[in-house]
């Protein structure tokens, strides 16, 4: 699906991470990709992400997946709602609906999280750290937008939910479907269903907090640093106060940690591993058989195409030399010559054929297959 009439310029100057934004049903058709009773299939899962939220008198009570399928048939008749987590991980037609806004970089983006509510279920005021697009699947849901929120902003005490205990709404929407709210990060929302059978699919995006890149990189350099690389002083001269930790030998030491974290190539290459590794690292996707490079290069010969797994994550930087590093699911490729396009077109295409079929193109394609992160389009 796409939009008919969506001006994404616009959107980034006025709106991207300044002000919510209601988009009255933007697409050149809309249809919705999951039916509910799916979803609740996904709920019931092992391994896949979900929680109900039911209303008791003013209180919400979360249950955490999987929910045992006789879980459906005991709840009230409205005031519940069902979120599944990475939906489209599961679901190429969900993950479909990520293609129209891949004006933001692939990087930057999450999962979709999809919800179903019967008439009055919501999940309160609450506020996110990270932009989202809640774009209506089915039904109707009334969205009440806030102030811009932080750290301080009084909590009501819930050990699940963060719902913001003074909730003053200065705009609201009834969204039908197709319609889309945009919402940046930090501004309160509150989503109620109005009448059954509502779907909203949650398109959010990454935003590592500073906390998360120094702790990861340095963790990075300390695990790569050798066990003989050491303080070191030759050059010591007597000093009148033993107790005092002189100007030199804090320079000295704070040149030690600026000089290795301050690598900005390995900073790059570091990074690309750390944002494309899967967010369910237990979720197993490589095929039961390893794939035979002579078998894959003369199926990439006769045409055939490879399609991306809807769960993995595809990005690549441009190193020195010519050299493009493709990242995949956590693993780093170096690719030059023409496996640097192929690279470059692999993070473009959810499909792909292959024009030129090198040794090193089979290479990188079966590699990538071996991990589950590629398989040929005509398989499961």
């Amino acid at each position: 699906m796409q939009f008919a009439d969506f001006d994404t310029a616009a959107f980034l100057r006025d709106h991207w991470q300044k002000q919510p934004l209601l988009i009255r049903n933007p697409w050149a058709q809309w249809r919705n990709p999951l039916e509910p009773d799916e979803l609740a299939g996904l709920a019931c899962e092992e391994g896949i992400e979900s929680r109900l939220i039911t209303r008791s008198a003013d209180r919400l009570a979360v249950e955490g997946g999987p929910l045992p399928e006789e879980r459906f048939g005991e709840l009230a008749p409205s005031g519940w709602t069902l979120l599944v987590q990475a939906v489209d991980h599961h679901v190429p037609a969900v993950a479909a609906l990520i293609a129209p806004f891949r004006f933001v970089p692939d990087w930057r983006i999450d999962d979709v999280m999809v919800s179903y509510a019967t008439d009055g279920g919501g999940v309160g005021p609450h506020f996110d750290q990270y932009d989202v697009f809640l774009v209506q699947g089915q039904g109707r849901r009334r969205w009440r937008v806030g102030p811009r929120c932080d750290a301080t902003t009084p909590r009501l005490p819930h050990e699940d939910l963060g719902l913001i205990a003074d909730f003053t709404a200065t705009g609201e929407w009834l969204l039908e479907a197709g319609d889309i709210l945009y919402v940046p990060p930090g501004f309160a929302h509150d989503g109620v269903a109005v009448g059954d059978g509502c779907m909203t699919y949650s398109i959010g995006f990454r935003a590592p907090s500073r906390a998360e890149l120094i702790e990861g990189w340095a963790l990075d350099r300390a695990d790569a640093a050798a066990e003989d690389d050491r303080y070191a002083d030759p050059d010591l001269t007597g000093q009148a106060q033993p107790g005092e930790i002189a100007p030199a030998a804090l320079a000295r030491l704070h040149a030690m940690v600026c000089e290795t974290l301050g690598d900005s190539d390995g900073f790059a290459r570091w990074f690309g591993a750390y944002n494309t590794a899967p967010k369910y690292p237990d979720t197993d996707w490589r095929p039961e058989e390893a794939p035979d490079e002579a078998a894959v290069r003369a199926a990439l010969a006769g045409g055939a195409a490879v399609c991306r797994n809807p769960a993995s994550r595809f990005a690549y930087i441009r190193a020195a030399g010519g050299v493009t590093v493709l990242f995949v699911d956590g693993q780093t490729f170096d690719c030059a010559g023409e496996t640097a396009e192929l690279a470059r077109q692999l993070c473009a295409e959810p499909e792909l054929r292959v024009a030129e079929v090198t040794s090193a193109a089979a290479a990188l394609i079966t590699a990538l297959i071996a991990q589950g992160s590629l398989a040929f389009a005509d398989e499961d």
